[in-house]
């Protein structure tokens, strides 16, 4: 038997690097404790692995939902190719939530309190409860997947008969733990800047993830064509891209007439810290993407297009790090920098969501030319044969 070596080059040497220093750093989380892992503290007890691990990868992760939401419930057929994807990234990208969760949790072997010890006023409750069963409907959505891979037909009909009312349940569910993210930050209006706290909270985390997923469904399709050497659906990402912009627009805008009605607005004319950090995330994030995308020039451009959806990633980044991490700190008193050991942790989770959609789009029907291929492979075949001998 041949053994292949996958061949060493510079961004697997790096990605390599990063796993083993985040396995390094998870032997110091469960051996050390979090005091002697992180720069969290009684102050400051959420930090990276709650504002990026949970709050981003969530919300990067609702582009799943609103795939789903235009292909199977508005029957708009022709974003089918992007369903897929998006349903394996949205799968993939919980699953890492809740990996990274156990590293930010006290203790971490008594997740499973939630499950049986029920505290339904609990907004922590509620989202642990939808993650929870929004991953099993994410599971659900990509088995026929795995089905159609090893042609097991029968099952395969009864999950499409069940198809939709799951899709219904997981939109559902989707879009009441996307704002209850939002609402955990409600308990603490003394304690964040004005600037970033409002009651409509779970509103903006429900609209800036709407925007975010879809872009991130673009940025998924762009590395899935470099890495397996595929087509990109240009049309069908430019018309996700222009509705990405535009539902961050509408959040921007209720967030501006928020602030006046709030008379919170002389906030951001002030030049400090917490100003310039909120002007970089709606600059990056909404202005400079919306600019672009809003010109079919631009946005029938695939590097315009592919630019504009990182910019807009980046953002949405930058406004969790921002609710989770930057409104708070001064507020608090303390200063808090993730430590290496929250960084590297982090990264590794990335580079481990990299390896596995890889691994798992090579192998299995996830794109729309291995779906041809594997249903109807020997059938053009055959008449590839026939027209050639003809």
């Amino acid at each position: 038997m041949k053994i292949i070596i996958p061949k060493i080059t510079f961004w697997r040497v790096v990605a390599v690097l990063i796993v083993v220093s985040g396995l390094y750093s998870t032997y110091l989380r469960f051996t050390g404790g979090l005091s002697a892992s992180t720069n969290l503290s009684d102050e400051f007890p959420w930090g990276l692995w709650i504002g990026f691990d949970i709050l981003v990868g969530v919300g990067l992760a609702a582009g799943g939902f609103s795939i789903c939401a235009i292909v199977h419930i508005f029957n708009i057929e022709k974003y089918k190719p992007l369903a897929r994807p998006a349903i394996l990234t949205a799968f993939l990208g919980y699953l890492l939530v809740i990996f990274g969760l156990m590293y930010d949790l006290g203790k971490p072997y008594n997740i499973w309190h939630a499950i049986i010890y029920w505290n339904p006023r609990s907004v922590m409750f509620e989202v642990a409860w939808c993650v929870m069963l929004y991953t099993t409907v994410l599971f659900l959505e990509f088995i026929p997947v795995v089905l159609e891979k090893y042609k097991l037909h029968k099952i395969l009909t009864i999950m499409k008969k069940v198809a939709i009312p799951i899709m219904i349940v997981g939109i559902i569910l989707s879009t009441l733990h996307q704002s209850s993210l939002g609402s955990l930050f409600l308990i603490i209006p003394q304690k964040m800047s004005q600037i970033w706290y409002s009651p409509l909270l779970p509103l903006y985390f429900f609209i800036s993830a709407v925007g975010a997923g879809l872009s991130m469904v673009i940025f998924e399709a762009f590395l899935s064509a470099r890495a397996f050497n595929k087509g990109i659906e240009e049309d069908l990402l430019s018309n996700i891209g222009l509705f990405s912009v535009i539902v961050l627009m509408i959040g921007f805008i209720i967030k501006i007439i928020d602030l006046i009605i709030s008379r919170n607005f002389y906030l951001l004319l002030k030049l400090n810290n917490n100003s310039l950090l909120y002007f970089l995330e709606v600059l990056i994030g909404i202005l400079i993407p919306f600019g672009l995308l809003i010109q079919k020039r631009f946005r029938e451009d695939r590097r315009w297009l592919y630019a504009s959806s990182i910019m807009v990633i980046s953002g949405f980044l930058l406004n969790r790090l921002n609710v989770s991490i930057t409104s708070i700190s001064p507020d608090v008193g303390v200063t808090y920098f993730p430590s290496v050991n929250e960084i590297s942790v982090t990264l590794m989770l990335v580079v481990l969501g990299l390896w596995s959609f890889k691994m798992i789009a090579k192998y299995f029907p996830v794109f729309e030319e291995q779906i041809i291929k594997e249903n109807f492979g020997t059938e053009i075949q055959e008449k590839t044969v026939t027209n050639r001998i003809t």
